[in-house]
C-alpha cells in the first residue's frame, strides 16, 4: 500500500464534510487528488496532504464539533470495503481485528491500527502522525466516532465505551464528545487514540445475528487485491501533461483550452507552470516528444499519422522536431527501438 496516500472513499468523506463546514469548493479543487475522476475511482489513493490540508480548513470554518458530525455522515459502506469488514464479523472482537488489519485500504499506511484484549476488555488504538495541530484534533475525533460508529452498526446502538483517549489536548470545552461517546471517561493528551469496550460488548452478536464466514472470506480477498493494486493519484501537474497530451490533436490547442479542462484560470496555471521552473511552450514539447517516442516504438504507425496525432501540419514539422530531441530521424529512432541496437 502507498504511504502518505488514503483511499479516495475516505478523502470523499472529508471533502463532503469540508463543504457542509462551509469551506469553498474553489478551495478544496485545486488540491492534488480532489479530480472528480480521482475520488471516483476506488482503486485511487490521494495524497494525505491534501486532506490535512482540507481539515485544516474544515477546523477554522466549521463548528467545534465538526469532525464529530463529519463521523456521523460516514454511514455505513461509505468507507467501502473496510466499513464491512469491520460489521459483518461473528463479534465485534473479530470485525475489530479485520478492520486493524485492513485498515490500509482507507487510512495512510503510516498510522497503525491494534487491537488489544486484556482483563475482560478489548481496547482499538489507532495511532497518531505529526500533523498540524488543528489537523491533528479534528482526524483524532473523527477516527474515535468513526470506530463507535462502526462499533455500533455492527453490535446495536446501546454499544458505549468505557474509556476513551484522545491524543491532542483537551480543548475549553468537550461536551460534545461526552455526548457522541456516551462517557464522561475521556483522557487528553495520551500517546494514541484508543477506545476501550467491555468484553460483553466486543463478543455479542450483532443485530442481524451471527457472521457469514464465505462473506467474510470474500471480503478480505477483495481487501487484499485492493491494497496490491491501488494506484497513486497524479499531482497537478501529472493531470496538467494527461490533459495536454489528450489535447493535441485537437483543432485548437491553447493554454486557454487546456486551463479551462482543469477548472482553474490560464493565469492560475502559468504562476504553477513558473514555480516548476517550465512554461507552456516547454511542456508541449516535452510532451510531444515523450508520445513521439512511444507511438513510434510501440505502434506501426507511419510517421504521417503519428505527426497528425501530436498537432503537426505534416510530417516534416514531426522529422525536424525529433531531429532537434534526440538528434535521430524518426524512422532511425524506430528502427533502433525495435532491434535493441
Amino acid at each position: 500500500m502507498i504511504e502518505y496516500t488514503l483511499s479516495s472513499h475516505a478523502a470523499r468523506v472529508v471533502r463532503d464534510a469540508a463543504l457542509k463546514a462551509g469551506v469553498a469548493m474553489s478551495e478544496l479543487a485545486h488540491l492534488p487528488g480532489f479530480e472528480p475522476e480521482t475520488l471516483a475511482d476506488p482503486m485511487m489513493r490521494v495524497p494525505t496532504a491534501s486532506v490535512v490540508r482540507t481539515w485544516e480548513l474544515t477546523v477554522a470554518t466549521g463548528p467545534p464539533d465538526v469532525a464529530i458530525r463529519a463521523a456521523e455522515n460516514a454511514t455505513l459502506g461509505r468507507l467501502h470495503v473496510w466499513d464491512y469488514l469491520f460489521t459483518s464479523a461473528g463479534s465485534f472482537a473479530d470485525g475489530c481485528r479485520d478492520a486493524a488489519r485492513y485498515v490500509s485500504t482507507m487510512s495512510d499506511p503510516v498510522v497503525e491500527m491494534t487491537v488489544v484484549e486484556d482483563d475482560r476488555r478489548l481496547t482499538v488504538t489507532y495511532g497518531i502522525a505529526n500533523y498540524s495541530p488543528a489537523a491533528v484534533t479534528a482526524i483524532d475525533e473523527f477516527a474515535m466516532a468513526v470506530l463507535l460508529k462502526r462499533a455500533r452498526d455492527a453490535r446495536g446502538p446501546g454499544v458505549v465505551p468505557v474509556h476513551v483517549a484522545l491524543a491532542h489536548r483537551a480543548p475549553k470545552n468537550h461536551r460534545h464528545l461526552i455526548e457522541a461517546f456516551g462517557t464522561r471517561a475521556i483522557d487528553f493528551g495520551a500517546r494514541t487514540n484508543s477506545m476501550t469496550f467491555l468484553d460483553m460488548d466486543a463478543e455479542r452478536p450483532g443485530p442481524t445475528g451471527p457472521g457469514d464466514d464465505e462473506l467474510g472470506l470474500i471480503l478480505r480477498r477483495y481487501a487484499d487485491n485492493l491494497m496490491e493494486n491501488a494506484r497513486p493519484a497524479a499531482g497537478w501537474h501529472g493531470r496538467f501533461r494527461s490533459v495536454l497530451a489528450a489535447s493535441l490533436g485537437g483543432e485548437e490547442l491553447s493554454l486557454e483550452m487546456v486551463a479551462h479542462r482543469m477548472a482553474m484560470s490560464p493565469r492560475t496555471l502559468q504562476r504553477r507552470l513558473s514555480d516548476l521552473e517550465t512554461t507552456w511552450r516547454d511542456e508541449i514539447e516535452s510532451v510531444r516528444h515523450e508520445h513521439a517516442a512511444t507511438l513510434l516504438r510501440d505502434t506501426e504507425l507511419p510517421v504521417q499519422s503519428i505527426a497528425g496525432r501530436l498537432g503537426y501540419t505534416d510530417a516534416r514539422a514531426l522529422r525536424r522536431a525529433f531531429q532537434r530531441w534526440t538528434g535521430q530521424t524518426p524512422d532511425a529512432y524506430r528502427r533502433t527501438a525495435v532491434t535493441g541496437a
